[in-house]
């Protein structure tokens, strides 16, 4: 995908990239930058005098509602930490108010998407992309209501979207893919939380969300489809560990136990024979039944070694956290989210990964 993003249709609101919803995460809040800023000066200068002292103290990890984050429950569960001789404290956050907290010095790293990591740099909170867990692989997706069947046939028309937020990039994703421009279509800013409200308004023949809202818009609207989805751009959203640059250098091998841990989640996960106790698991972390917590981990693609491994090598293109965060970046910049572009490779660093076998 391109990075010479055009305009958008309408000014962005002064909101969240994703709001709660019922058994999904949220996206920063456009309102966590002012404040996170301060907190982050401060936090720097307190987190490298202090790192000494706490060396021995546990490491802590802010973790929220999405597929890939709430997978580390098993793990807590099971008691693999303690195995793996690892002294270690997640502490349950929503979204934003988790990037709150490594703004301020308060946890060690924090699971945010790939644009968010960025986000959280370019105002203070430095960190580095040390796991990648998984790849939105279907939760985010265009749904267009009949008698729209493809993208191509939303030309001219209306589409409601949450403005400079991560749909919005998908959105603008599949038109690229579809052979059309941002100008081909209206867009009309709408908070993702209402956009199956906003289906169902007569003039609006589509909308671009993320589960539940999408789920919800399939559910209210008649004869309503998905047009587009994050499982038609692999790679296009990544979900990270992002940790403080000082704690990684200074505790590599209790991060590298927790690496170790992370992929014996996956492979529990991902086995057929163990998959409903460990969807049992996350289901009961954020209250829905394991029938109600399956689709939506079916969305998300956890990333075995083999392939994190190959999604830490540098290239272009949504195959490479590399080429998916530039694009990540390109975008924060053109839709404000921030101002300055950031040093994508800085943020990146693949020895974590890179240890294990």
């Amino acid at each position: 995908m391109k990075t010479n993003f055009p305009s958008a249709s309408e000014t962005p609101a002064d909101a969240g990239h994703r709001a709660t919803g019922p058994g999904f995460a949220v996206h920063a809040a456009r309102r966590w930058l002012a404040r996170a800023a301060g907190a982050a000066a401060l936090a720097a200068g307190l987190f490298a005098a202090g790192v000494q002292a706490a060396s021995a103290a546990p490491l802590r990890v802010g973790y929220s509602d999405w597929p890939g984050w709430v997978a580390w429950q098993v793990a807590l569960d099971k008691g693999w930490f303690k195995e793996a001789g690892l002294d270690v404290q997640f502490d349950w956050f929503d979204y934003a108010a988790s990037m709150d907290a490594f703004a301020a010095n308060k946890l060690d790293a924090v699971l945010v998407t790939n644009g968010d990591a960025l986000t959280m740099g370019a105002n203070g909170a430095k960190n580095v992309m040390a796991l990648i867990t998984d790849y939105s692989n279907g939760n985010d997706m265009v749904v267009a209501k009949p008698p729209a069947r493809t993208l191509k046939d939303l030309k001219g028309k209306k589409i409601g979207v949450e403005i400079g937020v991560v749909d919005h990039l998908l959105l603008l994703d599949g038109l690229q893919r579809a052979g059309m421009k941002e100008s081909d279509v209206t867009l009309v800013n709408a908070k993702t939380t209402e956009t199956p409200q906003v289906l169902g308004s007569s003039d609006i023949a589509a909308i671009a969300a993320w589960q539940p809202n999408a789920g919800e818009a399939l559910r209210q609207v008649p004869g309503a489809r998905p047009v587009f989805t994050s499982a038609d751009e692999p790679g296009l959203i990544y979900d990270v560990l992002a940790v403080n640059p000082v704690s990684l250098a200074s505790r590599k091998a209790d991060w590298e136990k927790l690496a170790k841990v992370w992929y014996r989640v996956v492979h529990y996960i991902n086995d057929p024979a163990t998959q409903p106790d460990a969807v049992k698991i996350m289901a009961g972390r954020v209250g829905l039944t394991p029938e109600q917590y399956l689709p939506l981990l079916k969305g998300t693609r956890l990333l075995t070694l083999p392939e994190a491994q190959k999604a830490y090598i540098k290239a272009a293109g949504f195959r490479s956290l590399y080429g998916s965060s530039s694009t990540a970046d390109a975008f924060n910049v053109k839709y404000a989210v921030y101002k300055t572009s950031q040093d994508v490779e800085t943020y990146i660093d693949p020895s974590v990964t890179a240890s294990l076998k």
